[in-house]
C-alpha cells in the first residue's frame, strides 16, 4: 500500500473484525510513540479494503473508548486506496503512558504488539509520581541507627573531604550527618542511608547483590570457572567487584627501551569498568527482584543493570551529550562525594572514549526491557590474531590506518603504498575482506573499506 511497511509506528488489520486487537495497538501505540492503525490492509501491505456501513466508524470509536482506561479517543479517517476504502486509525503517545486495553497495558516492541510486563506497568506508574514514590527516598521502617556502621560513614567522610572538600564533621552525631546528607527523612532512615551504610543491606533487600561470573568461552552455556555473590553495602560492592574483575581478566606486560620499569596494560580499560560498574549499581531499579550482573568471558565483559532508561531516552542517547538524570539522585549524590561519579551527564561518553584509547571497539548498549546492558569486547584484531592471518606489510599498513581513521579508500591505499599497482593493491584488500578483517561498503567505483 503505497510501499507502506508495518514498523513501529504502522500497524495493518485486514478488517473491523480484529477490532480486539486493534483496540490492543491503540494501547500499545499510546504507551510507544504513538502510531496508526490500517484497517482494510494485509500483513504484506497489500490494500483489501473494508465495507463502510452507516455506523461502522462510530462503533469501532465507541469500541476504543469504552475498552481503554484512561479512555483514547482517536482520529479515524477513511482514504481510497487503489477504489478500496481502508480505515486510518490515528494515535497519539499518551502523556504518561499508562493506558490500558481491557484492563491491561500494552506496548510497541518493533513491529509486534506485545503485553506489558507487571514490572515494567508498575516502574511507569512509580515514574509518574517519582518524587514521591522514589525508592532511594522512601522510609525504611524497620531500619534504626542501629542497623548504620558507624565506622563506615566516617571513612565515607573521610575521603568525601579529601576528593571534594565536604565540610561536614565526622565527630558529628551520625544521625546528624545522615540528615546532612538527606538520607533521614521525617527523622527516620531512607532506604539509601540502609543500602549505602548499613551493617547488611541484605537483611532489609535481598535484591542489594551483586552476582558475578567467569564463563570458559564466549557463551553462557561454558563451565562457570567462579562465581561470586558479593553481598554488602553498595560502595563496598563497588570495591569487591573490581577485585573479582581484575583477579579474572589478564594484564600484558613489556619492557620498553630507555624505560627503567616495566610497562603494564589490562585488557580493558580500568576507569571504563569502574564507569560501568558504578552506573550499574547507582542506576537500577531497586524495587526489582533481579539482581546487578557481571559476567567475564573470554572476548568480553558484560554488566546487567535491572531497571530502564529514563524516558525518552535511548541507547543512542548515551552516545551523545545529555544531561545527568540519575533513577536514585540520594545514591548518586553520595558516590559523587567520592568521586566514584560526575553529576554532568557525561559518563557512558567517557566509557566510549576510553575503550577507543584502550583500541578496543566500542562498547555495546543495550535496552533489553527490563534490564539495561553494558559490554566490553576485546579487539580482535591482537598481535597474535594478526600473526596467524599471514598478512604482508602493505596489509598491516591499512589495519593500522583504519583504526586511527575508520575508513578508507583506493586512492588512500595508494598513498600509504606508493609504487604498488591498483591491481595489487585490490587483491589485498579483497584478501582482508575473505578474512572478515575488513568490510567493503558500496559499488567498486567509490567504494570505502572499513573494519569488519
Amino acid at each position: 500500500m503505497n510501499n507502506k511497511k508495518e514498523t513501529e509506528n504502522i500497524e495493518f488489520k485486514k478488517s473491523t473484525g480484529e477490532w480486539k486487537e486493534i483496540v490492543e495497538t491503540v494501547s500499545a501505540f499510546s504507551n510507544t510513540s504513538g502510531g496508526k492503525i490500517f484497517v482494510g490492509v494485509s500483513n504484506s501491505g497489500k490494500a483489501l479494503g473494508v465495507k463502510i456501513g452507516k455506523d461502522t466508524i462510530e462503533d469501532l470509536t465507541n469500541k476504543i473508548v469504552s475498552n481503554t482506561d484512561p479512555k483514547v479517543y482517536a482520529k479515524i479517517s477513511v482514504e481510497k486506496v487503489r477504489n478500496v476504502s481502508v480505515i486510518i486509525i490515528e494515535v497519539k503517545e499518551s502523556a504518561d503512558k499508562l493506558v490500558l486495553a481491557f484492563g491491561r497495558p500494552y506496548k510497541k516492541v518493533g513491529k509486534s504488539t506485545v503485553k506489558m510486563s507487571k514490572d515494567e506497568y508498575e516502574r511507569r506508574i512509580i515514574e509518574k509520581h517519582k518524587e514521591e514514590l522514589r525508592f532511594d527516598n522512601q522510609i525504611c521502617k524497620e531500619a534504626t541507627l542501629r542497623n548504620i556502621d558507624k565506622e563506615k560513614v566516617k571513612s565515607f567522610l573521610k575521603r568525601a573531604k579529601t576528593e571534594r572538600r565536604s565540610d561536614i564533621s565526622s565527630d558529628l552525631p551520625i544521625k546528624e550527618i545522615l540528615m546532612r546528607l538527606k538520607l533521614i527523612r521525617d527523622g527516620k532512615l531512607t532506604n539509601s542511608a540502609v543500602l549505602l551504610f548499613s551493617n547488611n543491606p541484605q537483611d532489609f533487600f535481598t535484591q542489594v547483590e551483586v552476582k558475578c561470573v567467569r564463563f570458559k568461552g564466549t557463551d553462557v552455556t561454558g563451565t562457570m570457572i567462579d562465581m561470586k555473590s558479593i553481598n554488602s553495602n553498595l560502595i563496598d560492592q563497588v570495591v569487591e567487584t573490581e577485585k573479582f574483575i581484575f583477579d579474572h581478566i589478564s594484564m600484558s606486560a613489556w619492557i620498553e627501551s630507555e624505560k627503567v620499569e616495566r610497562q603494564e596494560k589490562w585488557e580493558y580499560p580500568p576507569k571504563a569498568i569502574r564507569e560501568t560498574l558504578v552506573n550499574a549499581i547507582v542506576h537500577r531499579d531497586y524495587r526489582i527482584s533481579s539482581k546487578v550482573q557481571v559476567r567475564i568471558f573470554d572476548d568480553r565483559l558484560e554488566f546487567w543493570n535491572p531497571g530502564v532508561l529514563p524516558r525518552g531516552w535511548t541507547v543512542e542517547t548515551l552516545k551523545q551529550k545529555h544531561e545527568s538524570n540519575p533513577y536514585n539522585p540520594l545514591i548518586a549524590r553520595v558516590f559523587f562525594w567520592i568521586k566514584y561519579i560526575e553529576e554532568i551527564g557525561t559518563g557512558t561518553n567517557k566509557i566510549i572514549q576510553w575503550c577507543k584509547e584502550w583500541e578496543l571497539p566500542e562498547p555495546d548498549f543495550e535496552h533489553t526491557g527490563t534490564s539495561f546492558m553494558v559490554t566490553l569486547r576485546k579487539s580482535k584484531l591482537t598481535d597474535e590474531y594478526l600473526v596467524s592471518l599471514n598478512l604482508n606489510e602493505r596489509q598491516k599498513k591499512v589495519i593500522e590506518y583504519l583504526k586511527v581513521n575508520k575508513k578508507i579508500i583506493l586512492g588512500e591505499y595508494k598513498k600509504i603504498c606508493s609504487g604498488v599497482t591498483d591491481r595489487t593493491l585490490f587483491q589485498d584488500l579483497n584478501i582482508l575482506v575473505k578474512k572478515s578483517v575488513i568490510k567493503a561498503v558500496g559499488e567498486k567505483r567509490g567504494r570505502i573499506y572499513i573494519l569488519a
